[in-house]
C-alpha cells in the first residue's frame, strides 16, 4: 500500500504534511487513509514513532474524512480532538479516519492508526468545522492578525 504525496493527491499544498511525507491512500465517502513511513526524524528516543506524528496522522486523516462528504469543502479545522496511545510503531504508519456525523457546521470522527501488522497503535476521536466554498472566509484565506 503506497499512496501519493497528500499535497499532489489533493491539488492543494499542505506544508506540514508534505515536510513528513504523509501520503494519501484512499479517500472519499466519508472515509480517508493515509501513511507515512517513519524515518528516524519522526520517532522519539526509543526509536518509536512520535506522539506528534501520531496525532497528526490520524488529525488529517480525520478531517480528510470530514471533508470528503461535503463536494464544496475547501477545508476542515479541527475545533477539538482525543487520543488514546495504544503500542508502540516502528516502520511505517497507516491511518484511517471515517466519519460518524457530518451535521450543517460540525462533523464528528473516528481514526484508528496501525502498523504494517494491522496492529492498533492509536485512536482518536475528533470534531471538525468543514469550511465550504462560498460560504463565507474559509481557511484558504486566513483572516489579518488583529492590532
Amino acid at each position: 500500500m503506497k499512496g501519493v504525496d497528500i499535497s499532489k493527491a489533493l491539488g492543494r499544498h499542505i506544508p506540514f504534511a508534505s515536510h513528513l511525507g504523509i501520503r494519501l491512500v484512499a479517500h472519499g465517502g466519508g472515509r480517508a487513509t493515509i501513511e507515512v513511513d517513519l524515518v528516524q526524524e519522526l520517532t522519539n528516543s526509543f526509536g518509536s514513532a512520535h506522539g506528534g506524528v501520531i496525532m497528526t496522522l490520524l488529525d488529517i486523516a480525520m478531517a480528510m474524512a470530514a471533508r470528503s462528504l461535503e463536494p464544496k469543502a475547501v477545508g476542515a479545522i479541527t475545533v477539538e480532538m482525543k487520543t488514546s496511545f495504544i503500542a508502540t510503531c516502528q516502520g511505517r504508519l497507516i491511518a484511517e479516519g471515517h466519519c460518524v456525523h457530518s451535521g450543517k457546521s460540525v462533523s464528528f470522527c473516528e481514526g484508528e492508526a496501525r502498523d504494517t501488522e494491522g496492529r492498533v497503535v492509536a485512536r482518536a476521536s475528533g470534531t471538525f468545522m468543514v469550511r465550504r466554498q462560498g460560504g463565507g472566509q474559509d481557511d484558504a484565506s486566513p483572516r489579518p492578525a488583529a492590532e
